[in-house]
């Protein structure tokens, strides 16, 4: 959970409280690794699944049409570009000049 909490602005005890509820609800699963009982993986139920999937694909959809006017050579700049942008973010803090860092 404190790889989710950074990527969405929020605590460590924010996530799991917001974990707890989605828990309660029955739309995710949190799980204990036996190994190393500081991680839990949370993932999504059938019911979460169920709920969120008509949303990414209503978003999906809204995306498509912000793009639409562009060129499939535009997308492919554009996406680059993203992925430069990304992984300087990413290492911000590292130290690793994304020029040197291994390719994704």
């Amino acid at each position: 959970m404190n790889t989710i909490g950074p990527k969405v602005n929020l605590t460590p005890g924010s996530i799991s409280t917001a974990v707890d509820r989605l828990v309660e609800r029955g739309l995710v699963n949190r799980v204990e690794i036996p190994e190393d009982r500081r991680v839990r993986v949370v993932s999504l139920t059938a019911k979460g699944k169920e709920l969120i999937a008509p949303i990414f694909r209503k978003h999906a959809a809204e995306i498509r049409k912000v793009f639409a006017d562009a060129s499939p050579k535009e997308l492919r700049a554009l996406g680059a570009t993203l992925k430069k942008i990304g992984k300087r973010a990413e290492n911000l803090g590292t130290g690793i000049n994304p020029k040197y860092s291994s390719q994704r």
